[in-house]
């Protein structure tokens, strides 16, 4: 298929299947296409639905976005993971707003210089909402690529990539821009999956040499696998009379940055100075079940400890520490596995078992 007749077979399905009543399709400007992109990243679209609606109704405006307490922006996030794109989501509102007087810059280069846009998420946002000629190549527009053309190797491997980004750019038309992209996303996320692709459904089946190989699913070739490595930590679920739990903010850096965590310990002995560090005395304490969280990189293997706070005046928050009431929480950036461990230990007190 000629770079023409892949692209008219494309819109032409689009028309008739392609998806059109998401909630960044509606009103769509710069700021609701760039915050559906970044959610969307490593994140399934039934996922993101219900996070993108709340987000809008809180921050509406790349302005809000800007003025919002970090804070804000990372309860918002909780649950999505990846929180440096939350962070960067706000660090490029900022700059939006301070260089560009809350204007997107109208070019593929620009939005890619911006903290957590790259170059397909700049030519999402460049061709979804301001209707320029850009081609994209997320996950779902690498699978679709990589098995028309048949291309061999790792799309992370740069090799591989430019490879892509060179299809991509051929096949990419100058006019409806807009839905091409759209289309090329919905193929890769409805017909063009992982695994049993719905290949007689696809428009561009003559074309796809993984097709004709009938090869479809050796396409694109997985990462090279290692085993992740497990790291191990002991959790303190410190709980005072009142039903509250003591959090430390982590540095900004880092695993879970900025976010508001439980204590992390090596083992039980240094509990004695951490209770001694907020003059704090102890009751009863609990082993709880444990909790491996999966990482890109490793597995955190996590050993909770319900802890009774017999005497302690939680009050006000103290540089990066406070007191997280149970029952009337505030609005903070939560690691999601430290979110499921508040819960837990909610229900272990509320059923009024002995920690």
């Amino acid at each position: 298929m000629s770079p023409e007749q892949f692209a008219a077979a494309v819109l032409a399905w689009y028309d008739v299947h392609g998806r059109k009543d998401l909630p960044w399709q509606q009103g769509i400007t710069p700021y609701r296409v760039w915050v559906s992109e970044i959610m969307l990243q490593q994140t399934q679209v039934s996922t993101v639905l219900g996070y993108f609606d709340r987000f809008m109704a809180a921050l509406p405006s790349v302005h809000e976005l800007a003025a919002a307490p970090e804070d804000e922006v990372l309860h918002l996030w909780t649950g999505l993971g990846y929180y440096t794109r939350a962070r960067n989501l706000q660090k490029a509102a900022r700059i939006i707003v301070e260089e560009y007087g809350g204007e997107f810059p109208r070019s593929v280069e620009r939005l890619a210089e911006l903290p957590g846009i790259g170059r397909s998420t700049a030519g999402a946002i460049a061709s979804l909402s301001m209707g320029l000629r850009a081609p994209i190549l997320d996950g779902n527009v690498k699978r679709v690529l990589a098995r028309y053309a048949a291309q061999s190797g790792y799309p992370g491997e740069p090799k591989v990539a430019a490879k892509l980004w060179e299809l991509a750019e051929r096949l990419t038309p100058y006019q409806r821009v807009n839905h091409y992209t759209q289309a090329m996303m919905d193929l890769g996320a409805t017909l063009c999956t992982r695994s049993r692709p719905s290949c007689l459904l696809c428009p561009v089946r003559s074309g796809c040499r993984a097709h004709l190989l009938g090869r479809e699913t050796a396409y694109p070739e997985p990462k090279p696998r290692k085993a992740l490595p497990q790291k191990r930590t002991l959790m303190p679920i410190l709980a005072s009379r009142e039903g509250a739990i003591l959090l430390y903010r982590r540095p900004s850096s880092g695993l879970w940055g900025g976010l508001w965590s439980l204590p992390e310990l090596d083992d039980l002995s240094a509990l004695a100075p951490l209770a001694a560090k907020h003059r704090l005395h102890l009751g009863e304490r609990r082993e709880l079940p444990g909790l491996t969280h999966t990482f890109s990189h490793f597995q955190l293997v996590i050993e909770p400890w319900l802890v009774r706070v017999e005497s302690a005046a939680p009050g006000v928050a103290e540089g990066d520490w406070l007191w997280y009431n149970l029952a009337t929480p505030p609005r903070l950036g939560l690691a999601a596995p430290v979110k499921k461990l508040l819960k837990r230990a909610a229900a272990e007190l509320n059923a009024g078992e002995s920690p």
